[in-house]
């Protein structure tokens, strides 16, 4: 039995949005759906775990019970709000590592070490991923210039940016935001 639980593959606010209606859906005592976590006003029974574990699995969504696995999709979050939405209560020049280590309670070579073996990747490799989804994201709104995008992501300058860029995209930042406005205009003319 559990009020609590930890959700695999929870990236987004759309994701929470289908987590809280499903679980709503099921007549659950919901408290809060957060991303990769939701918690609930009393324990779950088994059945109700179960019927939650069925749900969550049609909706591309995974429950996870093993605390390691727990562990990984909790970082997967934080540095998917670290990216998104900036990072509130990083201490001023708190490097990424301390901030995740304070944050999870866990010494930060632990954490490296996880996380590698269950992603295949490094943690500093998932960050870079995840900003230049972020920066994909923001060129294509074409609201902000590619400095305040540099400036936003916490980047050292435009020319590390684009650097990145181009080496996880193949492409330039300008020249990918071309190609989405090419696609943008090829779909208001047909």
């Amino acid at each position: 039995m559990a009020d609590k639980i930890y959700i695999k593959n929870m990236v987004c606010p759309r994701c929470v949005k289908v987590v809280r209606e499903e679980l709503e859906k099921l007549g659950l005592p919901l408290k809060e759906v957060e991303l990769g976590e939701t918690s609930f006003t009393r324990e779950l029974t088994n059945e109700e775990l179960g019927r939650v574990r069925g749900v969550l699995e049609e909706n591309g969504f995974e429950l996870l019970e093993d605390s390691k696995q727990r562990l990984v999709a909790h970082l997967k979050t934080l540095i998917i709000e670290m990216v998104n939405t900036g990072i509130p209560e990083k201490k001023s020049h708190e490097n990424n590592s301390d901030y995740l280590a304070r944050k999870l309670g866990h010494d930060y070579n632990y954490l490296s070490s996880l996380f590698s073996t269950a992603e295949n990747l490094t943690i500093e490799r998932y960050i870079i991923l995840q900003k230049i989804e972020r920066v994909k994201e923001l060129l294509a709104y074409g609201e902000l210039s590619l400095s305040e995008i540099a400036y936003q992501l916490d980047y050292s300058s435009i020319a590390h940016l684009s650097s990145q860029f181009k080496k996880v995209t193949g492409l330039s930042p300008s020249h990918f935001k071309k190609i989405g406005e090419k696609r943008k205009g090829r779909l208001l003319t047909t």
